[in-house]
C-alpha cells in the first residue's frame, strides 16, 4: 500500500518544525534563533493548509509571519552588536533540558505508538472562510460593523494624540529661552 501523499506532507512539515524549534531552543545565537522562529512559524501554516483550514493558515500568515516575525527579525537585526550576544541565563542549559525533553519525548512516543491510528481523508466541501464570512454577512453584520467602527475612532484618536505630542514638541524647541 502507499503512503499518501498527505502523510509524506505531514513527516516533511513536522521535521521542519522540529528542526527550527530545535534550534530556538537550543541556539546561543539570537539572530539564528529569530530566523528558526520563523521557519517554525511557516510549519505552523502549512500544517493548517494540510488539514484544510485556510482560514487560520491566512491569519497565521498574516498575524504571526508577517506582523510578530517580522517585527522580532526587526528587532534583532537592528539592535548594534546583536551578533555577538548570546543566552544570559547558561545555569539552565542542556543539563535541565536534555532529560526533561527525553522524559517529554519518550511520553509522547509511548501516547502515539499505543493508540491505534486510521488513516481516513477527510475533506470538508466548504472552507472555513466561506462559513466564517456568510456568519459575518449575516447574523453578526451589525457587531462586526460597531467594532470597526470602535477601532477607526480609537485609531484616529490615536493619530490625533501622536500628532498633538510632536507639535507641542516642535514648538518647545523652536521658542527660544529668554
Amino acid at each position: 500500500m502507499p503512503i499518501p501523499a498527505s502523510a509524506i506532507a505531514f513527516y516533511l512539515i513536522a521535521t521542519l518544525m522540529i528542526g527550527s524549534a530545535s534550534i530556538i531552543a537550543f541556539s546561543t545565537n539570537l539572530v539564528y534563533a529569530a530566523f528558526a522562529l520563523l521557519g517554525t512559524l511557516v510549519g505552523a501554516a502549512a500544517m493548517y493548509i494540510l488539514l484544510n483550514s485556510d482560514y487560520l493558515a491566512a491569519t497565521q500568515i498574516i498575524v504571526y509571519i508577517g506582523g510578530v516575525a517580522v517585527l522580532f527579525l526587526f528587532a534583532v537585526m537592528l539592535t548594534h552588536n546583536i551578533s555577538k550576544a548570546t543566552t544570559s541565563n547558561r545555569h539552565m542549559g542542556i543539563k535541565v533540558a536534555v532529560p526533561v525533553g527525553l522524559v517529554i519525548m519518550g511520553l509522547s512516543l509511548y501516547a502515539v505508538g499505543s493508540h491505534d491510528w486510521q488513516i481516513t481523508e477527510v475533506r470538508n466541501t466548504n472552507p472555513t472562510t466561506h462559513d466564517i464570512g456568510h456568519a459575518f454577512l449575516n447574523e453578526f453584520l451589525l457587531p462586526f460593523e460597531f467594532a470597526s467602527v470602535i477601532l477607526l475612532v480609537v485609531l484616529i484618536g490615536a493619530a490625533l494624540v501622536a500628532r498633538r505630542e510632536i507639535s507641542t514638541r516642535v514648538s518647545d524647541e523652536e521658542t527660544p529661552n529668554v
